[in-house]
């Protein structure tokens, strides 16, 4: 469904998306996942071109196989909404706060022409019924600011489902809701997914909570992408060194009650102070020479793609709890 080469998204010359390549299939829940400043929401924004003004975008991204970086806006505002949609982290912001929920569900249902006037207004109704929001007649009547949170997401969920896409891109979406909420959101996804065959790319920098949802798993650091493939693979025997960082630091771990989370030193490289060699090599304690003078390239390890020229062998996520 999704083919991404090559993707960089620059500000001036300073490359924030440096080089990342990754495929989506059909169907599939993809997570992309990282620290903050990895350049996750800049890969999903520059998707549907909706990276900050000021940026640029080249390589090749590919939907159904459009060549997306050469559509004009008009064709690009058609996609939007219409056949991608997009959650993202903070519904507050990203709603009106001066039009009724229900009515800006419907408006993407007219401007797309899947409906217009009463019909519309009927189902947002229903869209807000299929998340799962109780009394949703009186939901669709209120201002984002009147209801909560978990209700906001689960509106700005049925808003991006409003069109029927087939491209589902979650940015950071469980990121403000407490436990219970979050689980909810993600429950609703996987239905989602089951129901509608919905393919999801869900942007997050908390893996631990959906590890039974994805299928595949992109690891991003400072632009670039240290490891993609399956999730057992991921969780189960990573190869890059920073993948296994986030597991023993617990963004990526099941570890039970009380285990000692390790912390991964240092902080991630600014846009202006990005090392040379291996963005990672500062923060690894894998790092040799040739870390620190060449960028490594993806390449097959043991059922995974990772950029590393000293990939880990034998670790097992067995080890966090030992």
């Amino acid at each position: 469904m999704l083919q991404i080469r090559d993707l960089s998204v620059s500000f001036g010359r300073r490359r924030a998306v440096d080089g990342v390549s990754f495929d989506v299939e059909e169907g599939e829940f993809f997570l992309v996942i990282g620290e903050s400043g990895s350049g996750k929401s800049l890969t999903g924004g520059a998707i549907l071109g909706l990276n900050p003004s000021g940026s640029t975008r080249t390589g090749s991204i590919r939907f159904k196989g459009r060549e997306m970086l050469e559509l004009p806006e008009r064709e690009l505002r058609h996609l939007r909404g219409d056949q991608i949609g997009i959650v993202y982290q903070n519904p507050l912001s990203a709603m009106n706060p001066v039009i009724r929920v229900g009515d800006q569900i419907a408006e993407s249902i007219i401007v797309h022409g899947k409906g217009s006037g009463r019909a519309a207004a009927t189902r947002a109704i229903e869209l807000l019924e299929r998340v799962h929001i109780p009394d949703p007649a009186r939901v669709a009547q209120a201002f984002p600011h009147e209801i909560s949170g978990g209700m906001r997401q689960r509106a700005m969920i049925a808003m991006a489902l409003a069109c029927g896409p087939s491209l589902l891109i979650a940015d950071e979406p469980t990121t403000a809701l407490d436990v219970t909420i979050k689980a909810q959101i993600l429950e609703l996804f996987a239905e989602l997914r089951r129901e509608r065959s919905l393919t999801i790319i869900l942007i997050t920098h908390d893996m631990g909570v959906v590890t039974q949802l994805a299928d595949r798993v992109l690891v991003m650091y400072a632009g670039k992408v240290a490891e993609v493939g399956p999730v057992e693979t991921i969780m189960n025997q990573p190869a890059h060194p920073y993948t296994k960082a986030l597991m023993l630091s617990g963004a990526m771990s099941d570890a039970p009650f009380k285990s000692v989370l390790q912390v991964i030193p240092g902080s991630a490289p600014t846009l202006d102070a990005r090392p040379l060699g291996c963005r990672f090599n500062p923060r690894c304690a894998y790092a040799q020479d040739d870390c620190r003078a060449t960028m490594p390239s993806l390449r097959p390890i043991a059922g995974s793609l990772a950029a590393c020229h000293h990939p880990l062998v034998g670790f097992r996520h067995s080890e966090l709890v030992a």
